[in-house]
């Protein structure tokens, strides 16, 4: 034998992931990025908190399998049971788990065209079929997804919201009134991972023994904590346990389930955050408008910028930022791809920025 024998699905599949990550296009450039403002990670980092208990945690011991302590305190933050949350290796894993689940050969699933790519990477590597739509105003539309859904038996529906990579958002009670439409057997994926960062009443109010709806929380965003890979889904009782039969149950290192349970419990320090993040994203607005161009409304930890032209222009723009070392990424589909997007950063990340962006501009119209 020459070589393993891969599933036809694998042999199918392109060597490929969802993203590029930064310290790649370090290599490849040859040097570091100035400001890394292109994942949407948060520079404020995580809790002090946070740190010292990752830093007591005795790493030598694997992590609770259940994960019984953040769980509960997770279903004492949300006013729920433990037995509606998952914790998980970030929404990623999490994401994975579910399709896992739930999706085999042929299945349909809908997303929208240009949203959060790592889902239609775990449909894909499962075998699924993905169905898109477009959006709609710079939203996820979700009666155009819930259409879509009905159309095609789809077996999950994917919704962010609020939305990446746009920072567009719906009311969470416009999100219950649109679940009238979700078809029988369709579940909604609701990713609310940047949910902390956007106006009051943008958390959908769905119950978490409801069977239509699972949602996705993480750590990564607000919390400060992405290089931990801490996410947790709420979900209905029966579909919350059947991630047992999948999910790597030691999957969650004893470091990060210590250091989200602090950050949880430090109220004070996620206030502060979120000022820095609304004070991030004005910055980026009048850096954007300085310009001559357009910053989309933000519930996020990121501005969505419209550069005014296409999607060749804004890579242009986004090419030469990159090679001025400033970390950006842009929307993927157009009509989207005609933005940038660029992550809050502290004052000498977005000084960084505004200082390279009447370069990259400049560059991209010629």
């Amino acid at each position: 034998m020459t070589e393993p024998r891969y599933t036809p699905l694998a042999q199918s599949l392109p060597a490929t992931v969802p993203f590029v990550g930064p310290e790649t296009q370090e290599r490849q450039r040859g040097a570091p990025f100035v400001a890394r403002l292109g994942a949407n990670e948060s520079v404020f980092g995580p809790s002090p908190h946070a740190i010292a208990a990752m830093a007591e945690t005795g790493i030598w011991m694997y992590g609770d399998p259940e994960n019984h302590d953040l769980r509960a305190a997770l279903a004492d933050h949300h006013g729920i049971g433990p037995e509606n949350i998952v914790v998980g290796e970030g929404i990623d894993g999490l994401l994975g788990y579910l399709v896992r689940l739930l999706v085999g050969s042929g299945d349909a699933v809908v997303t929208s065209d240009g949203a959060y790519p790592t889902f239609n990477y775990h449909v894909t590597g499962f075998g699924g079929t993905l169905h898109k739509v477009p959006y709609r105003d710079d939203h996820e539309d979700p009666a155009a997804l819930f259409a879509k859904a009905g159309e095609v038996d789809a077996k999950l529906v994917y919704l962010a919201n609020p939305d990446n990579p746009m920072g567009s958002w719906h009311s969470g009670a416009d999100i219950v009134a649109a679940l009238d439409d979700l078809p029988d057997g369709s579940l909604l994926v609701l990713d609310e991972a940047y949910v902390e960062c956007a106006p009051e009443g943008t958390a959908a109010p769905v119950a978490a023994d409801d069977p239509r709806v699972i949602r996705m929380r993480t750590f990564s965003k607000v919390y400060g904590m992405a290089g931990a890979r801490v996410g947790y889904a709420i979900g209905a009782p029966g579909l919350i346990s059947a991630f047992n039969k999948v999910r790597n149950h030691f999957g969650m290192n004893r470091a990060a389930q210590a250091g989200a349970l602090a950050a949880l419990n430090d109220a004070e320090w996620l206030n502060h955050v979120q000022t820095k993040i609304t004070e991030a994203r004005d910055r980026i607005g009048h850096i954007a408008r300085e310009n001559g161009l357009a910053p989309l409304p933000s519930a996020t930890n990121f501005v969505a910028i419209d550069c005014g032209k296409d999607g060749a222009f804004a890579k242009a723009v986004l090419d030469s930022l990159v090679a001025q070392g400033i970390f950006v990424r842009m929307p993927l589909a157009a009509p989207q791809n005609r933005c940038i997007r660029v992550s809050c950063g502290e004052a000498a990340d977005l000084d960084a920025f505004a200082t390279a962006l009447p370069k990259a501009l400049a560059e991209a119209r010629r």
